[in-house]
């Protein structure tokens, strides 16, 4: 939230210190504790009613340095937290003298000014990155006595910003406010299901806020020099992540969150859904796979959207006996043909469900302060939230899903997760509301994917999930949500996909052709290509069946082309998602992963880098005009096998059977020498 009123003056109502200098330092071996009055201490008498911060420096993992900015610390821990991984065995040096304190953890040194108004430094191999100065840290008090937390950190001339999870605005976050909290929202404005307190900057560093409540920032915007952003509460957590390139950032922020699960091959591969409110049954559903192996479509997985139970009873995980009298006969059937079998879920238990009662009186579902079942109307009639701070709840929940999974379920869509309430609950191991609004997602694709991977085996698991936050790319995959069946929509989708590649997720996928409404066919077929060119591809949508004959013959055409561009592509596609699995780094790149140093890289946000080696400029118009940018060298189409020489843009027109789909002559997992359209004839 914003403090200021302008540069000098505070908005109506506020007051706020800030740390004036450096009264003392202690100097553990692996830390530096800060003692930084508000005011400057000139005599004894000014230690007296005088507000103190402690500043905390340690440092978790090589490369990266915890700020803990504190004015009481006597507050309880704060429930939940983000689960780190710590390393206590790797260097950390300590050096103070008369004039600075400095911590230093592989090549990223924190520089404390011991002679002054308080000064923070971060360099990493004597190169500065940014740092805290006399005006940016502040401790703020309401006129309602609610306190914030706040740091703001230099923002550099030319410097861009990334990440902060899955953002549907435009993709460098410069001038932005952001509020970290998942929204259930769509794609078409500032709320997202995706809420990551992770920023990248192109000067080659992140900076990891650690709290799963609300943290606010100002990037650009509250202080034009600064990103700012604060926490309500007492205290302030953040770390400073060095590179050098936006890539060992990556690596060393999904180090410390949690690397993205390696995920199956067969993952990859299409998967057709029923969509959501259309009718459906066996026949219509055994109808759909006919038709596309009829088409020579190659299919992966066939998805059951939400009405494979009953109206009214989501969730039961009981198959509506009218529509699918076999589910067992069926699901076999399904396999037999080589399918994969997903089924839709959410953590919600309506009151009809025959689960109510059950969680109802085993205490299983989130309760109100006075000791009853929270509920409420909104999605379905009177219902009730699954609560999975309580391992008996998820254990209860898991039994449910196993049993589907005994039937020859393979996977799941967990949908949902972000309207968690966050007054007048009582989560059962006393977590604090507002911390389990953005975390609940963490706790519920958790609960799902670790069950899969106790069946199915490490690397055989995956979710297609809609909500997450910090750390939540360990449980893979998710997708971009529901977005309207447009070209801006497609847009948006696509940057949303960036910010969160930018934000530590490996993989990411979205709905061929939108999910609102029925695509014109123009948007369906140009949709396709950027479907099946990334990480993960799904044919779903709302009130519309998204089979390709829905729309025109030649549909039918670019998908079998695409579907087997795909297919083609697959052991170059598995070399990259193990390199997003081994070292965080993304399968879909914004182009400033791979071209940190070229300025032009830095706001393109129509066009991504598919692993290393290969970019995709996805075509956003009827007529197939689509412009897009070359970085220097030589490229080879995939489709044509024809050369062009970057750097620079181009502008090409393309029919509904192409796009722009680039190898780079310096590849690293694939040739660029032997386009993929011949190796599929």
């Amino acid at each position: 939230m914003k403090f200021s009123d302008g540069f000098w003056q505070l908005r109506s109502g506020l007051a706020r210190l800030r740390p004036a200098e450096v009264e003392s330092v202690e100097a553990g071996e692996r830390e530096l504790t800060v003692f930084a009055p508000a005011k400057r201490i000139e005599r004894r008498g000014d230690t007296l009613n005088q507000p103190v911060f402690t500043i905390r420096f340690t440092s978790p993992a090589p490369g990266v340095i915890g700020v803990r900015i504190a004015h009481h610390l006597g507050g309880l821990p704060a429930r939940p937290s983000y689960q780190l991984n710590t390393y206590d065995e790797h260097p950390v040096k300590v050096e103070v003298d008369a004039v600075e304190a400095r911590l230093t953890s592989g090549e990223l040194t924190a520089i404390i000014s011991l002679d002054g108004p308080w000064s923070v430094r971060f360099e990493q191999d004597g190169r500065a990155l940014t740092n805290s100065d006399a005006r940016s840290v502040g401790f703020i008090t309401d006129q309602d006595g609610r306190t914030y937390v706040h740091e703001q950190l230099a923002l550099g001339v030319g410097e861009t910003i990334y990440g902060l999870g899955e953002r549907f605005g435009p993709l460098v976050k410069n001038g932005q406010v952001v509020d970290s909290w998942n929204a259930d929202g769509g794609t078409s404005s500032e709320q997202a299901y995706k809420n990551v307190p992770f920023y990248l900057s192109s000067k080659g560093y992140g900076v990891f806020v650690d709290s799963p409540a609300k943290v606010s920032f100002e990037l650009g915007s509250e202080v034009t020099s600064r990103n700012q952003f604060s926490v309500e509460g007492q205290e302030l957590t953040y770390y400073v992540i060095g590179g050098p390139a936006p890539k060992d950032v990556l690596r060393r922020y999904t180090g410390l969150t949690g690397r993205p699960a390696r995920v199956p091959e067969w993952s990859m591969g299409l998967w057709l859904s029923t969509s959501f409110t259309t009718d459906y049954t066996e026949e219509t559903t055994s109808a759909f796979v006919d038709g596309m192996a009829e088409r020579d479509l190659p299919l992966s997985v066939f998805h059951f959207d939400c009405f494979w139970m009953r109206q009214f009873h989501w969730c039961d995980f009981v198959w509506d006996p009218v529509a699918f009298p076999d589910p067992a006969g069926m699901l076999q059937r399904l396999k037999d043909r080589g399918l994969r079998i997903s089924l839709w879920i959410n953590p919600y238990i309506a009151q009809r469900s025959v689960l109510f009662e059950e969680g109802r009186e085993l205490g299983y579902l989130l309760k109100r302060t006075d000791g009853s079942v929270w509920q409420w109307d909104m999605w379905q009639a009177g219902m009730a939230i699954v609560d999975f701070t309580n391992p008996d709840a998820t254990a209860w929940y898991r039994s449910k899903l196993q049993a589907l999974i005994d039937l020859g379920v393979d996977c799941f869509k967990t949908d949902f997760g972000e309207r968690i309430p966050t007054e007048d609950v009582v989560w059962y191991d006393g977590s604090d509301p507002e911390r389990m609004h953005n975390y609940y997602p963490q706790l519920y694709n958790a609960a799902v994917f670790s069950l899969l991977e106790e069946n199915r085996g490490e690397g055989e698991a995956v979710l297609y999930a809609r909500s997450a936050t910090a750390g939540g790319q360990q449980f893979p995959v998710h997708w971009g949500g529901d977005c309207e069946s447009t070209f801006e929509a497609m847009a948006e989708s696509l940057r949303g996909g960036l910010s969160l590649a930018a934000s530590g997720f490996g993989y990411w996928s979205h709905d061929i052709g939108g999910f609102e409404g029925k695509p014109d066919p123009a948007i369906f077929k140009r949709w396709v290509p950027f479907g099946l060119l990334s990480s993960h591809s799904r044919l779903h949508g709302s009130s519309s069946y998204r089979v390709p004959w829905a729309f025109d013959e030649e549909a039918v055409d670019v998908l079998r082309k695409f579907t087997k561009l795909k297919l083609s592509l697959m052991p170059y596609l598995v070399q990259v998602a193990e390199e997003a699995h081994r070292e965080g780094v993304p399968m879909m790149r914004p182009m400033i992963l791979e071209f940190p140093e070229d300025p032009a890289a830095a706001y393109l946000d129509r066009q991504y880098m598919l692993g290393p080696d290969i970019l995709v400029a996805p075509v956003m118009s009827v007529d197939g005009s689509v412009s897009f940018y070359l970085p220097a060298g030589t490229w080879t189409d995939l489709l044509s096998g024809s050369t062009l020489s970057g750097p620079g843009w181009v502008t090409q027109t393309h029919g509904f059977d192409s796009l722009p789909v680039l190898v780079r002559a310096d590849a690293t997992y694939m040739s660029s020498t032997t386009p993929a359209a011949e190796k599929t004839t």
